[in-house]
């Protein structure tokens, strides 16, 4: 794919090692023998992963007055000592970002195309969604609970409990749903920040029989459900690939 870069970091991120995670906010990482304190830019869990003792990338912010200069943009399940590392993004915060550049680059002609304005951040009932592409609502979620790749035996996994927090996730798609009866088009895009197969949710949430039958009632009102991975590296963010998976999205688990 030709032009796929989305988005070039002005400076290249660096690679760490995880110390441990802090907090919900905080990563100790070891940058050229020192431990500093980082932002971790996802409030939640990263798949089920023991964080501790894996490599990073990290950017650094120019403000003076942040407490953590560094983010954590991306983790590795390779070894430290690897020389060529496969990249997890989890800087939620950003995905968006990713999708904008991308959409305002037209990379995504397969999913949308002949439009002239992406806008951010429309209020659509009691929601405020993403994207609206001419007349196309756009919602991105960027899943990191469960990270659908298989792990390295040198990995270590903690035990996690089941998810709880779905309301907004039903708001939103019912929003689209609700779309698409003035608009003819509404899109869930799940974003990877790695080269994902094929999302499936794993359903482990409270409540996972009404979220999945939520799910099947907006599908059957007509929302799309799209697939992007992006990759990233010490230098930026690029296109892979995107697909439809509006059929199989959910699976027990």
């Amino acid at each position: 794919m030709e032009n796929n870069m989305v988005f070039k970091y002005e400076t290249p991120l660096i690679e760490g090692i995880i110390k441990q995670r802090k907090s919900q906010f905080t990563i100790d990482v070891i940058i050229d023998n020192e431990v500093i304190r980082c932002h971790c830019p996802t409030t939640g869990r990263i798949g089920n992963i023991d964080l501790s003792g894996i490599p990073c990338l990290l950017s650094k912010s120019d403000n003076p007055k942040r407490k953590t200069p560094y983010t954590v943009e991306a983790v590795s399940l390779d070894l430290p000592e690897s020389k060529e590392k496969s990249w997890i993004g989890i800087n939620q915060n950003a995905a968006n970002r990713y999708v904008e550049n991308a959409l305002v680059k037209g990379l995504f002609v397969d999913m949308v195309s002949g439009y002239d304005t992406v806008l951010r951040e429309q209020v659509l009932g009691i929601s405020k969604l993403d994207f609206l592409v001419e007349n196309i609502y756009i919602e991105v979620k960027m899943p990191l609970l469960s990270i659908q790749l298989p792990y390295p035996k040198h990995i270590k996994t903690k035990k996690v409990g089941k998810f709880s927090s779905t309301e907004r996730f039903i708001k939103h798609i019912n929003e689209l749903a609700g779309s698409l009866l003035s608009n003819h088009r509404a899109i869930l895009l799940v974003c990877f920040i790695y080269d994902n197969p094929g999302f499936k949710v794993e359903v482990r949430s409270t409540g996972s029989d009404f979220v999945e039958s939520e799910v099947q009632k907006c599908i059957s009102k007509g929302i799309e459900i799209w697939q992007v991975n992006f990759s990233i590296s010490k230098d930026g963010v690029r296109l892979q690939k995107y697909f439809e998976i509006t059929h199989n999205f959910m699976k027990k688990g």
